[in-house]
């Protein structure tokens, strides 16, 4: 029953030159991947694995035989928050954000506990405080805002805190990097920060000794977790298409060399009221995506790319782009969507008087001016952007293994409640696989794809009822590495199948065969309100009715929503 269970990290040969040969930190991760199983593990990392049981840093309720014995049917859990947490095709899907800013951050304004008890309230299960990498950041920030964090902690103790920062990455954009808490963990951040972040390090333009620095920072989180400085790390790059800074060789380069812990993207960047027309909103570019290429900017990309599509970034949203020429190389790299919440548009507190940034590490605590602020371009975290991840318990190493496993899927405006996809072989009543994960079967077999979404059926929070106008499958060749770097299409993903939902409330299947499978494919879900759209930019024939280019300075985010899964794989033996 194995197979299918262990995500593809792990069954795509041409990874292995990653995991064993060169690097020490996949064994770590091995051992703690509890999507593979004890008996497919070597007996070092079995010894390990038992090891990390007996020290609890496998988390409560992971020895269950439930979770690690067959195919990912995790032990359900008791912890039902009634907040869209109840435990769903064996998982608790925690809706979260790992990109937010507070009064740390040198443009920021609130406190941490404003953001989290905000959070809470839109329903996240879990966060990430971000504050922007910089040299007063570096020196007194990170020290600084722990104490804030862990106070949060302790005073919404149903939402999970957990500290990174916004890494300005050298020679790139900036990026999510954050890790598990545990006594190493301000240390491994400050020391990080000093020793790689592109601002600090005066390390910004676009050389390769500058792309070198960036995979050096990634080897000294892999190796922070391999010695247990820190229980665990993770890096995302955030809105990655905005100033064209981040190259397909060098997101390639990041997965490639710490695969544990660079594992995505933001499919759709935050600041998502940015495009609301003036004097309403601020009547910009939506995501503030309104850059033109600048010196360091890769000059291939086309003019659209510095746009967002249905609130979603080029990379994410061309189908046969960017993102689906890394699936199609049949390596894990999965899509969140995040607020990056520095200013909330509508609010009415501005910066405590008496502010010394660079003195203090911070802003004196926000103060109410009464008068709102639409020239914000951002939401609180949870109020329109989520990232739900399926996690095995309410904790914060589950929720790291999910979203390391890619069982992801994020959606906007609270478009959907529920989604559970399953690839299964046809008929045999087996159980399958879910998102981000592998089924493998032999060659010649027929495989289904089983589709259950639970429709919106309440307000979102500006009290409307958002409709589920259509669903579509995209279906992709999984053709192996690319021997260009470079490259940033591939040939054989489109849109295979669309359903139209001609319904809004309770919830909604389909099944989508695939034809026999002779080939390694994958499959993923997209879906929209179906107010705009128009054909994707790689034509028709690929995708008839992809999101539209959005505006500048006239996007109402909430007449625009989609949802986007992460894939599956499906393997012939």
């Amino acid at each position: 029953m194995s197979h299918g269970h262990h995500h593809h990290g792990h069954d795509h040969t041409h990874d292995h030159e990653h995991g064993h040969g060169r690097l020490g930190d996949n064994e770590a991760a091995e051992a703690r991947d509890l999507s593979i199983p004890d008996g497919e593990l070597p007996p070092d990392q079995l010894t390990r694995r038992r090891m990390f049981r007996r020290a609890g840093l496998l988390g409560a309720g992971l020895t269950a035989v439930g979770v690690l014995g067959t195919q990912g049917q995790a032990a359900a859990t008791t912890r039902d928050e009634g907040r869209g947490r109840e435990p769903r095709d064996g998982y608790q899907w925690l809706a979260g954000d790992h990109h937010i800013h507070t009064q740390y951050s040198s443009d920021g304004i609130y406190r941490v506990i404003d953001q989290v008890r905000h959070g809470n309230a839109y329903g996240l299960g879990w966060m990430v405080i971000t504050d922007h990498g910089s040299t007063t950041h570096a020196k007194i920030g990170v020290d600084k805002v722990n104490p804030d964090i862990v106070a949060a902690r302790a005073a919404v103790k149903d939402t999970l805190v957990f500290q990174g920062l916004e890494w300005n990455i050298p020679a790139a954009e900036h990026g999510t990097v954050f890790v598990a808490p545990g006594r190493g963990e301000v240390e491994t951040l400050k020391e990080f920060e000093n020793s790689f972040d592109g601002s600090v390090k005066g390390a910004s333009s676009n050389t390769p000794q500058n792309e070198a620095l960036a995979i050096a920072g990634l080897n000294f989180l892999a190796e922070a977790v391999r010695k247990r400085r820190v229980p665990d790390a993770l890096f995302f790059a955030n809105h990655p298409s905005r100033k064209g800074l981040d190259s397909p060789h060098e997101i390639r380069g990041w997965r490639d060399t710490a695969p544990s812990i660079a594992v995505g993207m933001e499919g759709a960047p935050g600041h998502q009221a940015a495009g609301i027309p003036k004097p309403n909103g601020p009547g910009g570019g939506r995501g503030f995506y309104d850059s033109n290429p600048g010196a360091d900017s890769f000059p291939g990309y086309p003019a659209e790319s510095y746009k967002t599509f249905g609130g979603f970034d080029w990379m994410t949203a061309t189908v046969g782009g960017l993102w689906d020429s890394l699936l199609a190389e049949g390596k894990p790299w999965w899509i969140t969507a995040n607020s990056d919440s520095h200013s909330v548009h509508g609010d009415t507190s501005e910066r405590g008087p008496g502010s010394d940034f660079n003195a203090n590490g911070r802003y004196e605590d926000p103060v109410y001016k009464g008068v709102a602020n639409f020239g914000s371009g951002d939401f609180w975290p949870g109020y329109y952007s989520r990232t739900h991840v399926g996690a095995q318990n309410f904790s914060y190493g589950a929720v790291m293994d999910g979203l390391r496993a890619g069982r992801i899927w994020v959606d906007h405006g609270g478009l959907i409640s529920g989604l559970v996809v399953r690839a299964r072989p046809t008929g045999t009543g087996q159980r399958g696989v879910t998102l981000g994960d592998t089924l493998q079967v032999r060659k010649g077999a027929r495989v289904e794809l089983a589709i259950e979404i639970t429709l919106a059926g309440r307000p979102n929070w500006v009290q409307v009822v958002p409709t589920l106008a259509r669903v579509d499958v995209i279906q992709g060749d999984v053709t192996g590495p690319v021997s260009d770097k470079d490259a940033f299409t591939t040939p054989n993903t489109k849109v295979v199948q669309s359903y139209e939902v001609n319904k809004s409330t309770g919830t909604v299947t389909f099944t989508y065969r695939l034809d026999a499978i002779d080939r390694p494919v994958y499959v993923r879900l997209r879906g929209t309100d179906g107010k705009r759209s128009a054909p994707g930019l790689l034509g028709a024939a690929v995708d008839p009715h992809g999101p539209q280019i959005d505006v500048y300075g006239d996007a109402d985010p909430w007449n625009d929503l989609w949802f986007y899964s992460n894939p599956i794989w499906i393997l012939p033996r």
